[in-house]
């Protein structure tokens, strides 16, 4: 079973498969936004939906947090345009 986790400190949201990492999705936060700068995931995992559910964990955490978000990751930003 795939887990995805929001790491606050590391700023970045992880699945993994077992206790193996196998994707993630990182931002880099200036002052009020976050910023996704890449969204990836392991070639044997993809077509899975996994980087929709990192992108998505990292749109809740931010608006748990009250923060913007923008994307520089083409892959999120098309999940930003259709939120």
């Amino acid at each position: 079973m795939i887990n995805i986790k929001f790491i606050k400190k590391e700023n970045r949201a992880v699945a993994y498969d077992d206790e193996i990492e196998i994707g993630e999705c990182n931002f880099k936060e200036v002052g009020d936004t976050w910023n996704i700068l890449h969204t990836g995931v392991d070639i044997k995992y993809q077509g899975q939906g996994i980087a929709k559910r990192l992108v998505k964990c990292v749109i809740e955490n931010a608006e748990n947090f009250s923060k913007n978000l923008i994307a520089e990751c083409s892959y999120a930003k098309k999940i930003l345009e259709t939120k």
